[in-house]
């Protein structure tokens, strides 16, 4: 028996009950969120945020999508066109990412309009300082553990914001969180490896860095799939999307070594464009024998948001399940803290 189907062994290392957590996040769905409309001219947004913070911004490229600019900013400077027609968007879970400070002064000078999403912290002192609209995060181990609360608070603000139809939003988010409460059971820790896709994948994946592809549809998950795999697992991992990774990376598996230390894993979702499929389907064929043979996960689901979490929840049990395989507790980042601390001297 594998020590994954152990579960007095999973309540020794898994002592935050990450996987209960994983289990239970079609709830942050449901949440909530009580914002005001905004009525102001919005003419571009700009979201500013770090790590698990801007993940909520890359879901929702996918789903809603935009019909006005639309830039994620990952640093200290916001672009230079942000102005009094802006909308940025300033999230931390923490509150204090130093980075995103940094941007919501900018966007202070600049006198866009600002929302602030966190859970407390510097963010929320400066938004009560300034009159600006903060909403507020329910409490979670840590900010990897609350991306759906901060997608349902962002997709929330965009409702108020009057860029995204409410009531249709709203639907399908309950629609999406119902589909998840039935379907993320099925990879809890109580289903054997042999019947459990997230452990299947998991016992493959050991000893090996995972390399995570995606289309532009799926690419936020391929790059949730990656971080999932370096805090939970403290494992080294990769992503890249399609069609780019055709023009580049494609080449890179093409040389020697032919064994490679890696796990190949491309995300497929039957809403990608056609052109999107063809190129999986031939890539896996040109380099047959060049590099590993890649792990297909099909999403599941009939509309594109549930088709987009479901792969990004099956990451998750995976990630947790490569953890306790590598003998370590999820939930801790103390390496990242220590850093955030070495940093602020």
């Amino acid at each position: 028996m594998s020590v994954i189907d152990d579960l007095k062994y999973i309540h020794l290392k898994d002592t935050s009950d990450a996987l209960g957590i994983a289990e239970k996040q079609w709830q942050q769905l449901e949440h909530v969120f009580d914002i005001p409309k905004l009525s102001y001219p919005i003419e571009n947004i700009v979201f500013t945020g770090m790590g698990g913070s801007a993940l909520a911004a890359l879901l929702s490229k996918t789903w809603p999508g935009y019909k006005v600019p639309f830039e994620i900013v990952r640093g200290y400077n916001l672009p230079s066109y942000v102005g009094s027609k802006t909308l940025v968007v300033a999230s931390s879970y923490s509150g204090n990412t130093e980075e995103t400070l940094s941007a919501l002064h900018e966007a202070l000078e600049a006198k866009a309009h600002i929302v602030c999403i966190s859970s407390g912290g510097k963010l929320a002192e400066i938004a009560k300082e300034n009159d600006l609209l903060w909403v507020e995060l329910p409490k979670a181990s840590q900010p990897r553990f609350a991306t759906l609360y901060s997608f349902k608070a962002f997709v929330t603000v965009l409702e108020r914001a009057g860029l995204v139809n409410a009531d249709s939003a709203e639907k399908e988010i309950h629609q999406t969180a119902e589909f998840l409460r039935t379907h993320l059971t099925s990879f809890n820790p109580t289903i054997p490896a042999a019947k459990n896709p997230a452990k299947k994948l998991a016992l493959d994946l050991i000893g090996l860095s995972p390399v995570v592809y995606g289309g532009p549809l799926m690419a936020p998950a391929a790059y949730k799939w990656k971080i999932s795999f370096n805090e939970n697992a403290k494992n080294v991992a990769w992503w890249n999307e399609f069609p780019e990774f055709n023009h580049n990376e494609f080449l890179g598996w093409a040389s020697h070594p032919v064994e490679k230390p890696y796990a190949v894993i491309d995300l497929r979702s039957s809403f990608e464009h056609e052109r999107i499929q063809k190129r999986f389907d031939l890539t896996a064929r040109l380099l047959s024998g060049r590099r590993p043979a890649p792990f297909t996960i099909q999403a599941q689901g009939d509309t594109l948001l549930e088709q987009l979490l479901y792969i990004m929840a099956l990451g998750d049990f995976v990630s947790l399940y490569m953890a306790l395989l590598n003998g370590i507790n999820p939930t801790p980042v103390e390496l990242i803290e220590k850093f955030k601390v070495e940093l602020g001297k």
